[in-house]
């Protein structure tokens, strides 16, 4: 497990100095916001203030390493607060539908006009034009619109969205996060910010690059659940072990599939081609009887040693506890003891030093925040006693 962060190693990370600024939203926006936190970007996330029943739905699990700030934007003056501090910013999350930000005089022309090296990125589910652009959505149905969702699930059953992982997550979170750093980096050549239309239809479309484009080469060609990945072939399966638990065989290749046979005992010569789709359904079956002759336990002990490519369904317990997890620090742990995995890639000079600090109450650090931004006491006095901001009594909540 990580160690707490120092002064020094927040310092040395690859996103130290950066200045980023989330409007408080839903999965993705926290995830994207989390991981530019992660490698180092001083992130403020801008929260409806806790009277508000939307501020309080939000729930933002993904909240390591930042700062909250309390702030009405329906009011002028909150507006008015966040424009400011676009001003100094380097980076705006935004995850509102399509208009929002124009009609609180927030929108990307206002805001880059004012500080040209500003970066505002938008993060919504069908992006910033299109017939869909102001409509309501979630995961399963940017999953839908982008084909991919079309792809998943078995034979002979309908279309399944795995959580919401995919497009939230990696086609909207991560694809974002992605998109900033690219404009920064852009940035330090031409010294101008630029708008990012992060469309989650659009970035999770763009992750499956390779199933368009293996599509062609017959890869996918058969319905779906039927093809090589999908759950199609018996050597790319999830099998139940005798103790009722799982392992996952992924033995596509010759030499990898030999040592899969070998390990279950069975005779390489005795069974059809590995590539003979039509027996597929029945190797599927005798796999499945083999492998409900043993333990999770006992097949990893079979094939741990090997490059059948056969492993563990790990539970979240037991992945955080595993030996290789275990030798590699995957997963931290929090001053709470709480457990959750290691920023991802392992940078070798300026790696994410994540923060082990609890994630901050709605409206913290809203005064630590503003002064920071140049903002006077007296000014913050103003802006609280008009209500437009929200100073948490942290006594409160102790």
């Amino acid at each position: 497990m990580y160690g707490r962060s120092t002064a020094a190693q927040a310092a040395a990370m690859a996103l130290s100095g950066v200045r980023v600024l989330e409007l408080a939203g839903l999965a993705p926006a926290p995830l994207c916001g989390m991981i530019l936190a992660d490698f180092g970007a001083q992130v403020v996330r801008v929260d409806r203030p806790s009277r508000s029943a939307a501020a309080l739905a939000h729930g933002d699990v993904q909240a390591r390493g930042k700062r909250s700030l309390a702030l009405d934007l329906k009011q002028p003056q909150g507006a008015a607060v966040l424009r400011r501090l676009c001003g100094a910013a380097d980076v705006l999350i935004e995850p509102f539908r399509h208009g929002v930000m124009e009609r609180l005089g927030l929108g990307p022309e206002v805001l880059l006009q004012e500080n040209p090296r500003l970066i505002y990125a938008r993060l919504t589910g069908f992006g910033q034009t299109g017939k869909y652009a102001k409509s309501a959505g979630h995961d399963i149905n940017y999953l839908a619109l982008s084909g991919v969702l079309s792809k998943l699930g078995r034979k002979n059953e309908n279309p399944y969205a795995p959580v919401n992982l995919l497009a939230d997550f990696a086609g909207g979170g991560v694809m974002c996060a992605l998109g900033i750093v690219i404009a920064l980096f852009e940035r330090a050549r031409s010294g101008r910010g630029q708008v990012i239309d992060a469309s989650m239809v659009e970035g999770v479309a763009y992750l499956s690059s390779f199933l368009w484009k293996s599509q062609n080469l017959g890869l996918w060609s058969q319905p779906r659940g039927e093809n090589l990945l999908d759950s199609g072939a018996p050597f790319y399966e999830i099998y139940r072990t005798s103790d009722g638990k799982f392992v996952a065989v992924g033995a596509i290749e010759p030499k990898f599939y030999n040592q899969l046979i070998k390990g279950l005992g069975l005779n390489l010569d005795e069974l059809p081609s590995q590539m003979s789709f039509s027996h597929w359904p029945e190797m599927k079956k005798k796999f499945a009887s083999v492998f409900a002759q043993k333990t999770q336990a006992e097949w990893c002990s079979v094939f741990d040693s090997t490059d059948a490519c056969v492993t563990p369904v790990l539970s979240f317990e037991d992945a955080a506890s595993h030996q290789h997890n275990k030798e590699r620090n995957s997963f931290i742990k929090n001053d709470e003891e709480e457990i959750s995995p290691r920023p991802a890639p392992v940078l070798s000079r300026t790696p994410a030093v994540p923060s082990c600090k609890r994630d901050p109450f709605i409206g913290e650090h809203t005064e630590e925040i503003l002064l920071e931004y140049g903002f006077t006491k007296q000014e913050i006095d103003k802006l609280y006693s008009d209500k437009a901001i929200e100073l948490k009594d942290l006594k409160a909540n102790l």
